[in-house]
């Protein structure tokens, strides 16, 4: 089969995420980029034993995870639940040799919580650490990862994350039902839907 002329052009900037990822860190390297970072929200920081991941999120990956989270609080409201968002809340131990900042997070309850009880991720370009070896000695409770249009939800269980049918952290919460208005643009927009569709 005859190649193109021409390769193709890159994906545009804004539809993919920029992952650097610097092997054989320490963890006083994590401490200095973190201060160099200083109160900017990128680059997003993850360190897991010795990689240092830098992510700038894409236009696109920003723009799911903030829908995303505008209808879990939605649903929140919706159902009187009470739930506090910390966004991409840096969490970090130095024992364990682990730090993250999601997507979003959530304390449900007591905001006064050490960890958040949620930590949502939206894995939207390959080729960064795994998130859930993470989170599991960070000790969060569940994590609920958004990739190709749809929710996996994990339930740390013990030393380890276990697939969850269903959110024990949220539960009743439909996370297929979430799915069908992530993509919805404006935000508003998504949520009435969605809002309409709780009542319906």
């Amino acid at each position: 089969m005859a190649q193109p002329a021409f390769p193709e052009p890159p994906l545009p900037r804004d539809q993919h995420d920029d992952i650097v990822l610097l092997r054989g860190a320490t963890w006083s390297d994590y401490q200095r980029v973190l201060a160099i970072r200083g109160d900017e929200p990128v680059p997003r920081l993850t360190f897991l034993e010795g990689v240092l991941e830098l992510t700038s999120p894409s236009k696109s990956h920003e723009g799911i995870k903030s829908v995303l989270g505008c209808l879990v609080e939605a649903w929140c409201v919706e159902k009187g639940i009470d739930i506090t968002p910390f966004g991409s809340w840096t969490l970090e131990d130095a024992a364990v040799e682990r730090a993250a900042e999601a997507d979003e997070c959530y304390v449900v309850g007591d905001c006064e919580a050490e960890r958040p009880d949620l930590a949502i991720e939206v894995v939207w370009t390959s080729g960064g650490v795994n998130k859930l070896e993470v989170y599991r000695k960070l000790r969060v409770r569940e994590v609920w990862i958004h990739q190709k249009g749809a929710l996996k939800l994990f339930k740390l269980q013990g030393e380890r994350y276990e697939p969850l049918a269903a959110s024990e952290v949220l539960a009743g919460i439909d996370h297929d039902l979430l799915c069908k208005f992530v993509m919805i643009r404006p935000m508003t927009k998504a949520v009435r839907a969605f809002r309409e569709a709780l009542l319906g």
